[in-house]
C-alpha cells in the first residue's frame, strides 16, 4: 500500500500550530529535519508538519532522519520504504551506538550517553544536509515527566525548552508538541495505521524505571485532579524559553493550528486559528536542553 500524508486531529494541528506561533518555530524559507524514530511521536509531528506545509502560506521544506543505534531489539529499517514512498527527503544513519555505550558507559548510564550520540548525529546530519532547524517529537507528558524527576532527584527545576539555539549558534531546536498529550499521539498512530517502531533497547529495560514510575505517579493524580497538566505547564512556563514580543515577531513566522482551513480567517497574523491560553482548556479525558530557573 501506497503511504500519503495524513491528517492528523484538529486539536493536535491546533496545540502544534499554536505552540509553533507561541514561540515563533517556524519561518519562511526554513529548512526543517525532523527527527524520526519511527515512535508514535516522532510519526504524528512528521504528519502535523506535512499537512502544516501544505496549508501554510509560510513556505518552508522538510526532511527527516533516523539513526539506527544498532540494537538487535530496534529496526527502524523499514521506515526507508515508507519515507519514500510519502517523498520526504530521508536520511538513515547506522552506527554502533549500543556498542559503545557498552564499552565507555556504566549501565546507568546508558540512556545518557545513547541520546547525546543520537543527537549529535542528528546535528551533523541538518548541517550536511543545509537544514537550519532540527525538530523534535517530545510532548507535553515529556516535559513534565523531565521537570519532576528534576526536582525529586536533582533537586533542580528544570525542563526541555520549546525553542532555542544550538551551542554552535547554527541550528535552532523547536519542540511543536510542548501541549501536546501523549495519549494524543498514541491515539493518531493507532488511528492512522501508523507502521510504529517500538523502540525495545535491553540496557534502559534493565535500569530502575523512574521515568516509567513518575508517568504512573501523574497518571494517578491526574485521576484526581483533572487540571494537573494544565497546571503543570502553567509552573513550567518560565523555564520553556522566552517567547518573542509581538513587536520583534518575524513577520513571515508559522502561527498554524487550523491555519485558515478550508479558506476560514485567521483571527489575527500571529494566532492564526487560536483563541486563548491552552491551559485554560485542560483535557479531561540527544540529551534533552535543560534550563533552570532564574533566582528569585
Amino acid at each position: 500500500m501506497t503511504s500519503t500524508a495524513i491528517k492528523p486531529p484538529q486539536t493536535m494541528l491546533r496545540l502544534a500550530g499554536k505552540a509553533i506561533g507561541d514561540y515563533a518555530m517556524i519561518r519562511s524559507g526554513d529548512r526543517i529535519l525532523l527527527g524520526l524514530s519511527g515512535g508514535k511521536d516522532s510519526f504524528s509531528l512528521l504528519h502535523t508538519l506535512l499537512h502544516m506545509q501544505s496549508k501554510s502560506p509560510v513556505k518552508f521544506e522538510l526532511a527527516a532522519a533516523t539513526v539506527d543505534p544498532q540494537s538487535p531489539e530496534y529496526d527502524p529499517s523499514p521506515l526507508k520504504a515508507y519515507m519514500a514512498e510519502l517523498g520526504v527527503p530521508y536520511f538513515y544513519q547506522s552506527y554502533p551506538v549500543l556498542e559503545l555505550a557498552k564499552q565507555k558507559m556504566g549501565k546507568a548510564s546508558f540512556c545518557a550517553f545513547c541520546s547525546r550520540m543520537r543527537r549529535g548525529m542528528l546535528y551533523g546530519a541538518a548541517r550536511r544536509e543545509g537544514c537550519n532547524v532540527l525538530a523534535l517529537a517530545q510532548h507535553l507528558d515529556d516535559l513534565a515527566e523531565t521537570f519532576i524527576l528534576s526536582a525529586f532527584f536533582g533537586g533542580k527545576l528544570r525542563t526541555m525548552q520549546a525553542h532555542y539555539v544550538n551551542d554552535a549558534g547554527d541550528l535552532r531546536i523547536i519542540r511543536p508538541f510542548i501541549y501536546v498529550r501523549e495519549r494524543q499521539t498514541a491515539a493518531f498512530a493507532k488511528n492512522a495505521g501508523l507502521p510504529v517502531i517500538p523502540e525495545n533497547c535491553p540496557a534502559c529495560f534493565a535500569m530502575p524505571m523512574q521515568r516509567w514510575q513518575t508517568k504512573q505517579k501523574l497518571a494517578q493524580f491526574e485521576a484526581e485532579n483533572f487540571r494537573l497538566f494544565p497546571n503543570l505547564l502553567s509552573a513550567m512556563r518560565p523555564l520553556l524559553g522566552d517567547a518573542p514580543p509581538e513587536q520583534e515577531r518575524p513577520v513571515d513566522t508559522l502561527a498554524a493550528g487550523p491555519l485558515a482551513e478550508d479558506g476560514a480567517k485567521a483571527r489575527s497574523p500571529q494566532m492564526a486559528g487560536f483563541a486563548g491560553n491552552v491551559s485554560a482548556r485542560p483535557e479531561r479525558s540527544s540529551r534533552p536542553r535543560l534550563v533552570k530557573a532564574k533566582a528569585a
